[in-house]
């Protein structure tokens, strides 16, 4: 049988087992030297097959701690929910409210900037030349791990004298903030794909060897069909469910 048959049907039982359950988050796959003798073949096509796991975001490998089966469990995002009204007494940030949602803990580091934004944002903005944008840059945390990035543009004069121009949390988000300053939201653009990450975002995010990201961006209306937000997400893939619904009743 050829190598990579080899390789790819001793990762096939790995992986069966980890989405199975029989291996759950944190536990320890078998050794190299065990995994040989179970399958009769050599220490590099056992390498090959972990390497594969490790690429698809399934394990983890570290000297002296061997394999380690990763914590995969997915943030549920709903893009369609976020200008929703929330339930009474539960006005909340979007992401924050998302994430209690599910019983877990958020939290997240905001830096604003004023910068003359690239052609790609400046263009989805509909700014003239020399036009400047305020941008808050988050880096989300779910339960103490960096979960993603968020980077939400804004039309300097629109927003320079609130609240979205200071640092720190805004309890109600930033969405009610601009409902606030008369340009509510009521159309927004969606467009998402998928790449590897820069160096940066692999670092900020901690993410493992070859974890793809999903980028997810937002362009937000007004009732006058201006552009007034441009939302950037990086979502690593690993930890990301995106789920639109569609129901034309």
């Amino acid at each position: 049988m050829a190598r990579s048959a080899l390789y790819q049907q001793v990762a096939s039982e790995l992986r069966k087992a980890i989405y199975s359950g029989v291996l759950g988050p944190g536990a320890q796959l078998p050794t190299e030297d065990e995994l040989r003798a179970r399958h009769g073949v050599s220490r590099n096509t056992v390498r090959l097959a972990l390497g594969e796991l490790v690429n698809e975001g399934l394990i983890t490998r570290a000297p002296r701690r061997g394999s380690v089966v990763r914590d995969r469990r997915p943030l549920l995002i709903h893009p369609q929910r976020e200008l929703e009204p929330h339930p009474a007494g539960e006005l909340r940030e979007a992401f924050a409210y998302a994430v209690e949602k599910e019983g877990r803990s958020p939290s997240q580091t905001i830096t604003i900037e004023t910068v003359s934004p690239v052609e790609e944002i400046a263009s989805r903005l509909e700014l003239e030349d020399g036009d400047l944008a305020l941008v808050r840059r988050r880096l989300r945390f779910v339960d103490g791990q960096p979960y993603n990035t968020n980077d939400s543009y804004y039309p300097y004069d629109l927003v320079a004298n609130s609240e979205i121009a200071r640092p720190g949390d805004i309890a109600r988000g930033a969405n009610r903030v601009l409902e606030e300053l008369g340009h509510e939201q009521v159309r927004v653009v969606d467009d998402i794909w998928a790449r590897m990450p820069n160096q940066e975002e692999a670092e900020r995010l901690q993410l493992e060897l070859g974890t793809p990201v999903v980028v997810y961006v937002r362009v937000g209306y007004d009732i006058s069909e201006t552009p007034v937000r441009v939302a950037v997400s990086v979502l690593p893939a690993d930890k990301h469910l995106i789920r639109y619904e569609l129901d034309r009743r």
